[in-house]
C-alpha cells in the first residue's frame, strides 16, 4: 500500500484505574485465577497509556473504581459512543453486569442527553467497531446477535455482523481495530472470524492490513489509534513495520499485567465520539 499522509485528531476517552484490578474468576482463556496480579504494577502500566494520550493531545476521562468490580478497568466495554448517543452495556456475565448502571450513571452526571438502555447482551465496544460507514460488529461468544439490530436503531448507522470463531478472540476489539475512522482503514486476523465473515471483511476493506498469528495472540490488534499514531502492545512486533509503511506511527506499550485479564490498550479504551 502507497506511503498515506496521516493526520491525527484529537479524541475523548474515557478510561478507570485498575486499583481494585484482580483475576479470581475466568471468563475467557487469558484469565488464570491462579496467577497472581501484581495491582501497582497494573496502576503503573495503565497510568503510562493514560498519560501517553494526554501527552498526544487527547483528553482522557476517569471513572470512579468500585472495589467490588475488578474488570472495571476494561472501560471499553461498558458503553459505545457514536455522535453523543449512549448505547450502555448489557453484560453476558454476572461478574460484571453491575459495571453497566457505573457507566451510565457517569453519562447521565456528564450531559449527555441521549443514553439508552440495552435490551439485548452487548459488551460496549468489546464487540462494536466504529468507521466512518458502518458499525462492525462481533458476535458468537459475548454480545447477542440481537444487539445489531438495537445498535443499528441508536446509533442511525449500518451494522455489519460479524461472527468470532475462536475463543480466544472473544471480542471483537481482540481481533480487529480501526486505523483511520476518516478513511475505513483497519487490521484484523481472518483466523478469529468464520469464512462468511472473513469473506465479508475482504469485501469491504480489500486494502486492511492482515495481522499474522502470533501479533494476534499477543493482543496487537487490541489497538488505539488516532488516525496517526497507533497504540498497541509492544510484544505484536510484526505490525510495527506494516504500520510504518502505512503511514501510521505505532507506538508499543507494555500492559502485560493487565493481559492477565484479557485486555490490553483498547480495552482499557473507551472512546466519547461526540459528533
Amino acid at each position: 500500500m502507497d506511503h498515506v499522509a496521516r493526520r491525527a485528531t484529537p479524541r475523548r476517552y474515557l478510561m478507570c484505574p485498575p486499583v481494585h484490578f484482580k483475576v479470581t474468576y475466568s471468563i475467557n482463556p487469558w484469565m488464570d485465577p491462579a496467577k497472581p496480579v501484581d495491582v501497582p504494577l497494573a496502576v503503573a502500566q495503565w497510568e503510562d497509556l493514560r498519560d501517553r494520550y494526554r501527552s498526544l493531545g487527547h483528553t482522557v476521562e476517569e471513572l470512579e473504581p468500585r472495589p467490588d468490580l475488578p474488570d472495571m478497568v476494561f472501560a471499553a466495554n461498558g458503553a459505545t459512543v457514536v455522535d453523543g448517543r449512549v448505547l450502555g452495556a448489557s453484560f453476558a456475565y454476572p461478574e460484571r453486569q453491575p459495571e453497566a448502571a457505573a457507566h451510565l450513571e457517569w453519562f447521565r452526571a456528564h450531559g449527555f442527553r441521549h443514553v439508552h438502555e440495552p435490551t439485548h447482551i452487548n459488551e460496549g465496544e468489546g464487540d462494536f467497531a466504529v468507521t466512518s460507514s458502518y458499525v462492525l460488529a462481533g458476535r458468537g461468544f459475548r454480545a447477542s446477535p440481537l444487539s445489531h439490530g438495537e445498535a443499528q436503531e441508536v446509533f442511525g448507522r449500518p451494522v455489519i455482523g460479524l461472527d468470532l470463531v475462536d475463543p480466544r478472540y472473544y471480542h471483537l476489539d481482540t481481533a480487529l481495530a480501526v486505523l483511520d475512522d476518516a478513511t475505513d482503514d483497519v487490521m484484523y486476523y481472518p483466523g478469529a472470524f468464520s469464512p462468511g465473515s472473513q469473506a465479508v471483511l475482504r469485501r469491504l476493506f480489500p486494502d486492511a492490513l492482515i495481522a499474522e498469528e502470533p501479533d494476534a495472540v499477543a493482543l496487537g490488534l487490541n489497538a488505539v489509534s488516532d488516525g496517526l499514531h497507533v497504540l498497541l502492545p509492544q510484544a505484536a512486533v510484526g505490525l510495527f513495520q506494516p504500520l510504518r509503511d502505512r503511514g501510521y506511527e505505532p507506538i508499543g506499550m507494555d500492559l502485560s499485567e493487565l493481559l492477565k485479564g484479557g485486555g490490553s490498550v483498547k480495552c482499557c479504551t473507551q472512546e466519547l465520539r461526540q459528533h
